[in-house]
């Protein structure tokens, strides 16, 4: 199977359909959560998502817009988007958004948001992290997202080696277990304001990380029209 995966889509339709459209055809699509948050679109990601039948889970931002606690921990920005959505989104994307799990499992990959350990709000960013969570995978595969960085953790021989893929990249698993986070596809922040996914291919035990351009500015315009907050605006055009 060839499943494209994707993660921190962030309401940004703009950029899912530069993802979706350079993926080409797949077998399946997974995503791993903050669907809605920061962007201009909750509605037409979540239509875009559920039309393709996209399986996979919610994440901070899409537990926050539904109504939960999580808006408590966001920081000023973080929450006046957050307010934004939630005055937007029409009841149909309150019920898609309410009814994904935090934790899916597909085939040998087990989907989440923030890690197998705290699926909405940890982030996987070091090798201990990783180590620990490596560790209570039910599957031989974990994929996450929430750092919006790509990157992936391989387990081998005890030792923990970190994967750092630039554009391209295709790391062998070999039967290896592993984290993997595709990146973000709407909210960039490794330097490249480019739209981030991966490609997992089942067969060849494979997974290639990818990025996309798409049409930034027309996106931020969106975003000023609706009053989204400045620095989200910004940050758009340099990935960080």
């Amino acid at each position: 199977m060839r499943i494209a995966v994707l993660s921190d889509i962030h309401a940004n339709l703009s950029a899912l359909d530069a993802v979706l459209a350079a993926a080409g055809a797949v077998d399946a699509v997974w995503q791993l959560g903050d669907i809605v948050g920061y962007g201009p679109d909750p509605d037409g990601v979540v239509d875009r998502l559920r039309s393709i039948g996209a399986r996979g889970v919610k994440g901070n931002h899409d537990a926050a817009a539904v109504g939960g606690l999580e808006i408590e921990w966001f920081n000023a920005d973080a929450r006046g988007a957050m307010e934004w959505t939630r005055s937007a989104i029409a009841p149909g994307t309150v019920a898609w958004l309410t009814a994904l799990p935090e934790v899916a499992v597909e085939d040998e990959a087990t989907l989440v948001h923030g890690s197998p350990r705290e699926p909405i709000w940890e982030y996987v960013t070091s090798v201990p992290v990783a180590r620990a969570n490596l560790g209570l995978l039910q599957t031989r595969i974990g994929l996450n997202g929430h750092t919006h960085l790509p990157v992936a953790f391989v387990e081998e021989d005890g030792r923990i080696e970190v994967v750092a893929p630039g554009d391209g990249s295709v790391l062998e698993l070999r039967g290896r277990r592993a984290l993997v986070n595709p990146g973000s596809v709407g909210q960039p922040r490794d330097g490249d304001p480019r739209s981030a996914y991966l490609i997992l291919d089942t067969d060849a035990d494979t997974v290639a990380w990818h990025r996309v351009a798409y049409d930034i500015e027309a996106v931020q315009a969106d975003m000023r029209a609706a009053g989204l907050p400045a620095s989200l605006i910004a940050r758009l055009a340099v990935g960080l």
